[in-house]
């Protein structure tokens, strides 16, 4: 398993070893001793999650405060998604930014989305078959989201807005400047 930090250091990167043949392939999706040793901190996930959506399917900006906060790791099974984590953290250095990653069925990446980010997806292929990992349960009383399309954000979701499916939910999310944040003195990694 390969980590790889991006723009924003905690939101990481994680690309497992495919062995393949004529017959298929092998891959080991998942390592917590591997995680942990390069975050240098511990993660219990409690819970699997996963999704099938259709082309222009957006899903997000979405988070839980605490005290049911999650680290998201995620990846996706079948098709093509732009995955997009947004910082949320108050006084963190990367306050406001995002990264978006592409993660499909090929290149077997997955994104690791820790506390304090708001997290997205958008559908780019037929379909997508979507799954991840989290460290806590959902919690409704504690479920929040920001919009997908604030400018203060600048967001590039790949897709003109005309061809966005979206929940009810998601249309309706704050602007970033009235969403609620996280305090980055309180988060519980490095």
């Amino acid at each position: 398993m390969k980590f790889t930090r991006t723009t924003i250091p905690d939101v990481i990167i994680c690309e497992p070893k495919v062995f393949g043949d004529d017959r298929g392939y092998f891959v080991e999706t998942f390592r917590h001793d591997k995680l942990e040793q390069f975050l240098g901190y511990t993660i219990n996930f409690c819970q699997d999650n996963e999704s099938k959506s259709s082309y222009g399917v957006l899903r997000g900006l979405h988070y839980q405060m605490a005290p049911h906060a999650q680290t998201k790791l995620v990846r996706v099974l079948q098709g093509s998604v732009l995955d997009v984590a947004v910082d949320i953290r108050k006084d963190s250095p990367t306050f406001g930014q995002h990264v978006a990653v592409e993660l499909t069925g090929e290149n077997k990446k997955q994104l690791l989305v820790p506390r304090g980010f708001a997290h997205g997806f958008v559908v780019l292929s037929e379909e997508a078959v979507f799954a991840y990992k989290v460290d806590n349960y959902y919690s409704p009383e504690c479920d929040r989201g920001i919009a997908f399309d604030d400018e203060d954000l600048g967001i590039d979701w790949k897709l003109a807005k005309k061809e966005l499916q979206l929940s009810e939910k998601d249309r309706r999310q704050p602007s970033f400047e009235n969403a609620e944040y996280f305090e980055f003195s309180n988060m519980m990694y490095a």
